[in-house]
């Protein structure tokens, strides 16, 4: 039985970007799935535009989300005499040969097709060449098909015909030397022996390509998939207008990867209805016949929901971590927490936040509020306020605030003890607490603030209003 071997062939000129990312996992979910390999290739042939930071990029997002390659990262740019052994196998069995047409002549001939109502195309003036070189500088093509047809089944799109006329004798060496794109593809992937390439429908036009090269050094070819695009939300090509980022700035914005992962799988692949998926049940579940044959579109709300899920669900010791790597200014704060009062803030915070950016942001305001108490929300208070304030004050001095239960009991007997109801007490409270009206419960602020600090601001509060 064939070894599944699927690959990521990324290039270092940018950031990794969610659709590469999508096109990363898709080929890793269906390697696992059959026990096979998935292989990290950087193609870094284009020296001038090549990025030593892009690809520590592209690194570290593997890394951050957990997508682990097998075999050792293979570099282009350290394969030249690889691609030159292959180009001179091709010259010398007359299935390429040296074209000296210059950039003035091809743009001559461009113009001509065109004004003829033709597709631009080279017109193979030195595919059979004997005579004098014009130059000693020429480019290398390939020999492509005059006739019949280019044809192969595309796992998602079904069987997929080009007519060789489509194809011209295309360039796979410069006239510096170096391989072309669709040459080096070609050949890394067969050495690598890759199996299945799953990529965005953007390359479908470089397949039939690949193929003459394939075929013409007696490769196997592999089995395709091209996948449609991801769409913005207006059906137009996804950019950072609508809302997408590169993939470490969805870690700096305060996604978690697990939701990141869970997101772009539902990009172009269903499992049913189901929406909630763990990186090993995507594994178990991925299945190719189950990759849409229709563009998917980039929905923030949906991502920000799963983000939520997940944030829910993450252990507070991680959560903890989390947070301080993305804020290094909360470590010292949830640093003097102890367990009880560092469960009850993550509870608290789990379910009112949709990124760690948010949660950063709502502890902060918790341990360092804003300067000026809410006038509007104090005016809604009689004049009876000073009392009750003074005697919640005194009696934090012997309260047991250790946990939940005692606090609210001690909130209850308060409440009656003042002839007040419970509901006409906590605001007056939470506004002492955290200066404002809304935010994490009053029982739950006590116990997270503690008996001096929450008798503070209490006496702050009355200070203030004097």
């Amino acid at each position: 039985m064939q070894k599944i071997i699927t690959r990521f062939a990324p290039s270092p000129t940018g950031h990794l970007h969610i659709g590469g990312l999508r096109t990363a996992l898709f080929n890793y979910l269906f390697a696992k799935k059959h026990k096979g390999e998935f292989l990290l290739r950087i193609e870094d042939t284009d020296l001038a535009r090549n990025s030593e930071e892009a690809t520590q990029a592209i690194l570290e997002a593997f890394k951050w989300v957990g997508l682990k390659h097998d075999r050792e990262i293979e570099y282009q740019s350290k394969r030249f005499d690889i691609y030159k052994s292959y180009i001179q196998k091709l010259l010398e069995s007359n299935k390429a040969y040296y074209c000296y047409m210059t950039k003035e002549e091809l743009e001559e001939l461009r113009k001509e097709q065109e004004a003829k109502k033709q597709t631009p195309r080279y017109d193979n003036r030195y595919r059979d060449f004997n005579g004098t070189p014009p130059h000693n500088s020429p480019v290398v093509r390939i020999k492509a098909p005059l006739k019949g047809t280019i044809e192969f089944h595309d796992g998602i799109k079904g069987k997929m015909r080009f007519d060789a006329s489509e194809v011209d004798d295309f360039i796979i060496a410069r006239s510096d030397g170096s391989p072309t794109y669709n040459f080096v593809v070609a050949i890394d992937d067969a050495l690598m022996g890759v199996s299945h390439i799953i990529r965005g429908d953007d390359h479908l036009s470089n397949t039939p390509k690949q193929i003459v090269i394939y075929n013409a050094l007696d490769f196997k070819i592999p089995e395709f998939f091209h996948v449609p695009m991801i769409l913005g939300s207006d059906g137009a090509k996804l950019s950072k207008r609508h809302g997408a980022l590169s993939v470490m700035e969805y870690k700096n914005a305060g996604y978690l990867p697990e939701s990141l992962l869970n997101f772009l799988v539902r990009l172009g692949w269903s499992c049913g209805d189901e929406e909630i998926f763990s990186l090993i049940e995507m594994i178990e579940k991925f299945d190719t016949t189950h990759l849409s044959t229709s563009p998917s579109q980039y929905n923030s709300e949906k991502f920000l929901w799963l983000n939520a899920h997940y944030i829910k669900a993450c252990e507070d010791s991680r959560l903890k971590q989390l947070l301080c790597e993305l804020d290094l200014d909360l470590t010292p704060i949830l640093s003097k927490l102890n367990e009880t009062q560092l469960q009850t803030l993550f509870n608290e915070i789990k379910t009112r936040v949709h990124t760690l950016l948010e949660a950063c942001k709502m502890i902060k305001e918790i341990f360092h509020p804003q300067e000026n108490f809410d006038a509007k929300l104090f005016a809604q208070f009689d004049s009876s306020y000073k009392a009750i304030l003074d005697n919640i004050e005194e009696q934090l001095i012997s309260a047991d605030l250790s946990n939940l239960d005692k606090i609210k009991d001690f909130l209850h007997i308060s409440a009656e003890n003042l002839a007040i109801k419970p509901k006409n007490l906590m605001p007056l409270l939470r506004l002492a607490l955290l200066k404002k009206g809304g935010g994490i419960g009053v029982a739950e602020a006590l116990l997270i603030l503690g008996s001096k600090e929450s008798t503070h601001r209490i006496k702050k509060l009355k200070t203030s209003l004097q």
